[in-house]
């Protein structure tokens, strides 16, 4: 915190180039002696411009590049190998779950579940007949007709025919399964993309081939950024208490995105080879204006306030020891000013060791 007296003496000179250069200029086209001479004279007073600075509130904020990406982002792929007969929907148009997108050809589909139904009835009738005949070897060995031996295998083949139709039942229904997957509908509700394969395609479930589309959900947006392990500090200890931090989107053209984020998610490691944690927050977007992949400036106010002396940038000057200003000194001379500018806010540098938050 400054003293009453520095606020008040306070004042940024600025040098105007304009003026400067003429004045090199003609001395670096003079004569030997004429230069002697110049150096001897007492230079004319260089015309400047003064600023008085005085304390205001600036947001304390950062700013980093993140990229978006939707809340669900799904492959659409074929679940069964076959022909692609027909697209049923319209390229990047909006979709709602279940709708169907795509036909693969039904015909051989068809034809194993009627070969699996087939064997169903078979393995039903064959159960049905050992059935009866382990009954009947059952009453013929009460009555000590047959051997034990002889009942034994006639029930166990019972159990092993039984166990053979539920694996015709189980045929039946993938068969049915298969032949609904020939019909491929959106998993989500959300924006499609192009279509990855034309009519006519031969589909392999399981490789490449099996890709058709992807559908995004945009609303909510998500974007992903990196903080450096300072910064999330910074952000961690200088939350507000009473609010979340304010997360707001500086769009490619300058502009700010109307709709405010949150966070939704933090990393729990730190990147080794960069030193930075992931990040991800969520915003709005129901009118679609963001759009998945897009490059935007990540902006977050991370605490209250404070009150700092705000310096323009064209007021700061760079030497071997680092930034520097003149300001003017009691007697009305420049003085060098030495800051150590590490933040912007809009078109001035705030000089952290001049600042004290609320």
């Amino acid at each position: 915190m400054l003293s009453t007296r520095l606020r008040s003496k306070l004042m940024l000179v600025m040098l105007l180039g304009c003026v400067l250069i003429p004045i090199l200029t003609a001395t670096s086209g003079c004569s030997p002696k004429q230069a002697v001479a110049a150096n001897t004279a007492a230079p004319p007073p260089v015309p400047v411009s003064t600023l008085t600075v005085q304390p205001q509130d600036i947001p304390v904020e950062f700013e980093v590049v993140g990229q978006t990406e939707g809340a669900k982002e799904v492959e659409v792929r074929a679940r069964v190998s076959g022909i692609l007969e027909k697209w049923l929907y319209q390229e990047g148009a909006s979709v709602s779950a279940g709708q169907s997108l795509f036909q693969i050809e039904r015909e051989p589909f068809e034809i194993a579940l009627a070969q699996a139904n087939a064997q169903l009835a078979e393995a039903q009738a064959k159960v049905e007949q050992t059935a009866r005949e382990a009954r009947r070897l059952r009453g013929l060995l009460a009555q000590k007709a047959i051997s034990e031996r002889e009942y034994d295998d006639a029930a166990s083949s019972a159990k092993l025919d039984q166990a053979t139709l539920q694996a015709a039942q189980a045929q039946v229904r993938q068969a049915a399964l298969n032949l609904k997957y020939t019909l491929v509908t959106a998993p989500v509700a959300g924006v499609s993309g192009r279509a990855l394969r034309s009519e006519g395609s031969l589909l392999t479930a399981g490789q490449d081939s099996s890709l058709l589309t992807t559908l995004a959900q945009f609303d909510p947006i998500w974007v992903r950024f990196s903080l450096a392990q300072p910064t999330l500090a910074a952000l961690q200890n200088g939350s507000r208490p009473d609010r979340e931090s304010q997360i707001r989107l500086v769009l490619p053209d300058g502009s700010v995105y109307a709709e405010s984020g949150r966070l939704n998610f933090t990393a729990s490691e730190v990147d080794a080879a960069l030193g930075t944690v992931q990040l991800r927050a969520e915003f709005p977007n129901p009118k679609h204006q963001l759009l998945p992949g897009q490059f935007v400036r990540v902006r977050i106010d991370y605490a209250a306030s404070s009150v700092a002396f705000l310096i323009p940038q064209k007021a700061v000057l760079q030497g071997d020891a680092g930034r520097f200003v003149y300001v003017v000194g009691p007697d009305g001379k420049a003085l060098v000013k030495n800051i150590a500018a590490a933040e912007w806010s809009g078109t001035n540098w705030v000089d952290p060791r001049w600042t004290r938050r609320r």
